[in-house]
């Protein structure tokens, strides 16, 4: 007989849903990268319509909801001392020979410290930041990013950015199996189409992650800023 764990075991996923603890949390910043955004494609999308309306939805997203954002919860973060760790697809060369079979199949090839693989200057790193390129979907499959964050002394993960039903669902997903408490920030996050992303987020929600807005995570980042600073 399984003998039960009072803290895991609380009712409701209440384990789950504990808040986050400052100096054991990092901020992962999802395929925020040039290759899915430029206020130049957003204003020349405003003028399409039906079947490119996909198109103008996401790039509508990425620009008015994800950015503003993305800045106030990198802000927050960063003056609470928080990590703030970015992962883009990136090639580790300039012919992608490196890159994953699904990521040759579908075409999918920024070269190494091209253009396209830089984080979007709005919601980018500091000099101080760790960005991680990666050659295929999952970060966690294509990367040291565990090894970082073990040396980090991490064990909280704040994951957002695009595409929501797949780098980013992804992520979480790899992240809880690896034993981190992940919280999915729901309007940092963007797919390719509205329904997409609602059912993306509701299978994460309560089984994999916590799953929180902009305000509600900035506000529990200050508050427990706050109790830290009272001492």
């Amino acid at each position: 007989m399984t003998m039960p764990i009072p803290a895991i075991d609380a009712a409701d996923g209440a384990y789950r849903e504990r808040p986050i603890e400052l100096g054991k949390t990092a901020l992962l910043s999802v395929d925020m990268q040039n290759a899915e955004w430029t206020a130049e494609r957003q204003k020349s999308a405003s003028y399409l319509s039906s079947p490119e309306a996909k198109e103008r939805y996401f790039l509508d997203r990425v620009g008015d909801v994800l950015i503003p954002n993305q800045q106030r919860l990198q802000a927050a973060a960063r003056a609470a001392g928080i990590e703030v760790i970015y992962t883009t697809i990136e090639a580790y060369t300039l012919d992608g020979r490196d890159r994953s079979l699904d990521h040759k199949i579908s075409d999918l090839f920024f070269p190494k410290g091209s253009w396209e693989a830089r984080v979007i200057d709005a919601v980018g790193p500091e000099p101080n930041d760790i960005v991680i390129p990666k050659t295929a979907s999952g970060i966690f499959n294509s990367t040291n990013i565990e090894y970082v964050l073990r040396n980090l002394g991490i064990e909280y993960l704040i994951v957002y950015g695009v595409c929501t039903d797949q780098c980013v669902e992804g992520a979480i997903r790899d992240a809880a199996d690896r034993g981190f408490l992940v919280t999915q920030i729901e309007d940092c996050c963007a797919a390719n189409e509205a329904r997409r992303h609602d059912v993306s987020i509701e299978q994460m929600k309560g089984h994999y992650c916590r799953t929180r807005t902009t305000d509600e995570m900035v506000a529990e980042i200050e508050a427990l800023a706050a109790e830290r600073a009272v001492g």
